[in-house]
């Protein structure tokens, strides 16, 4: 796992990566800002409304301007994660070219099934993060718990996208998926790092595309 972690991070910051990931990150920041910023009243309402049930005063007052925003920040993750899912197969075909010159792409990953894993994989996320906003508050709980949330939104999109595109076998590709959730953990870590955050769906895609082309891993 060492030696692909240190492949990971060495494609992770070519110049045609960076750019593609700033892409994504501008056009996830103006979709999740521009609305939120125009309804902000609203949204902050429906954050303060939820609230109402936990019985911490601090949080129904300073903790709900906090989790508007970190309820903004969460929709701005999910953006980059569906536009990184979308948008990066010739990416990924390109650095297992790159590493793996006898490796071909065996099969495409369908549009319409793209969008419905990362819908799926979104819905389930924020459903989870809304849930759970108590909890974040909770010292190292709460942290634990953002990983594991951050995880589910990266997992099952770069399983799919990854696994359509390099392992045709059905029994081979359950078995590599079986990495996928640490895989997705790693990953996750990145969210954690300021700026860096934004290269977690790209890290975990190629990542994972490394650990099913490698023959030692």
């Amino acid at each position: 796992m060492k030696q692909t972690l240190f492949k990971t991070l060495s494609d992770l910051f070519s110049k045609e990566i960076v750019l593609f990931v700033c892409i994504a990150a501008l056009g996830a920041l103006i979709l999740a800002a521009v609305p939120i910023w125009i309804f902000w009243e609203e949204w902050l309402g429906f954050v303060t409304s939820y609230l109402q049930w936990i019985p911490w005063e601090w949080l129904q007052t300073t903790g709900a301007s906090i989790g508007a925003l970190g309820l903004g920040y969460m929709v701005f993750i999910v953006l980059i994660n569906v536009f990184t899912s979308l948008f990066s197969e010739t990416l990924l075909i390109r650095v297992a070219k790159k590493h793996y010159p006898d490796v071909s792409a065996t099969g495409e990953a369908s549009i319409a099934a793209l969008i419905a894993v990362n819908l799926k994989a979104s819905v389930i996320f924020l459903a989870l993060f809304v849930l759970c906003i108590p909890v974040l508050f909770i010292p190292v709980l709460g942290q634990l718990v953002m990983l594991y949330l951050w995880s589910v939104l990266i997992k099952e999109p770069t399983v799919y996208e990854v696994g359509s595109l390099f392992v045709h076998d059905t029994q081979l590709r359950k078995e590599k998926n079986k990495k996928a959730a640490t895989i997705a953990l790693i990953a996750s870590l990145f969210n954690y790092i300021p700026l860096l955050n934004i290269f977690a769906p790209i890290f975990a895609q190629i990542l994972f595309l490394h650990y099913i082309l490698r023959t030692d891993s």
